[in-house]
């Protein structure tokens, strides 16, 4: 049983694995988006967002622990000068999963994990609920307006010259007429 025991092993030894993490966290942070199977991309997510947080930090100290954990002075620079000054104030959330389906080779499940460009939209619960509520009584209203003009213009004083005027619909036009409505 695999009780309390967290992350996947992948088939490879601590080292390996260790190894791979880095790998792509470093071409997901260079590239902006990776080709990769399912399970790995949700391992290596977490491990990606945390270089991002560390970026996002930019101190020395924090410098320091992602060269430890990427291995690559230059993949670092990018992440701490290009990467996580475009995060900006986005509180987590910095990688999405796109799944693509399967390879062909194998079946097995493919995905773009890929760094999530667009600012943080926030929008207020409180503010979007009675929106749709004002909304619904609106669209019944125009209907009651658009058949309101009909019915007064033939009420209207004065308008009887007009009228008298005006030839009366033959049969035919008034039974198109009652097919519209």
């Amino acid at each position: 049983m695999r009780h309390q025991r967290t992350g996947k092993k992948l088939g490879r030894d601590s080292a390996h694995r260790r190894a791979l993490y880095a790998n792509l966290a470093g071409a997901l942070i260079e590239h902006g988006r990776i080709k990769t199977t399912v399970t790995k991309a949700k391992a290596v997510k977490p491990l990606a967002e945390k270089m991002i947080t560390l970026g996002r930090r930019g101190d020395l100290h924090a410098r320091r622990q992602a060269t430890s954990v990427l291995r690559s002075k230059d993949v670092v620079h990018k992440l701490f000068a290009e990467v996580a000054p475009r995060m900006g104030d986005r509180p987590g959330g910095y990688s999405r999963i796109v799944k693509l389906g399967p390879r062909p080779g194998d079946a097995a499940d493919m995905v773009y994990l890929e760094l999530v460009d667009e600012p943080v939209a926030r929008r207020e619960r409180a503010q979007a609920a009675p929106a749709v509520v004002e909304e619904q009584p609106e669209a019944v209203d125009t209907a009651a307006v658009e058949e309101q003009p009909e019915d007064v213009s033939e009420d209207v004083p004065g308008d009887e010259e007009a009228s008298e005027e005006a030839p009366e619909p033959t049969a035919e036009q008034a039974d198109s007429t009652e097919g519209e409505s």
